[in-house]
């Protein structure tokens, strides 16, 4: 498995931006798929972005398309999730995922990060 600290959370204006970012420790992380998952207070878990191990190829939930970015760096280790024109219904705890096998179900997921708290007001 692979370690997930993700960063930047905060509290934005409707209409404005964040960049998510989530550190991966390990030798291994261009083997892995990444993903981002959110989930707001009394809500499941939602999908809301993957990427390829390459970084060629993403898929992001209809509620973000065209809003949210999802980019990777195996470089550095690191996955990003740029988010703008934030909507009051994007506020929820924002987690990073990991596996070897790319998905959008929480459940296929085996390593996650704590989470990063977004909160958008209007």
């Amino acid at each position: 498995q692979v370690q997930l600290v993700e960063s930047g959370g905060g509290l934005v204006q409707a209409g404005g931006s964040l960049r998510l970012s989530c550190a991966a420790s390990g030798r291994t992380f261009s083997s892995y798929a990444m993903a981002w998952f959110r989930q707001a207070p009394g809500k499941e878990r939602e999908f809301v972005a993957n990427i390829n191990r390459s970084g060629g190829r993403t898929y992001y939930a209809d509620s973000v398309k065209g809003r949210f970015t999802i980019t990777r760096d195996n470089a550095k280790n690191t996955v990003s999730l740029q988010m703008n024109s934030l909507k009051p219904e994007d506020t929820a705890v924002y987690y990073c995922a990991a596996d070897l096998i790319l998905g959008v179900e929480p459940r296929t997921f085996g390593s996650w990060g704590q989470g990063t708290q977004v909160t958008v007001s209007s």
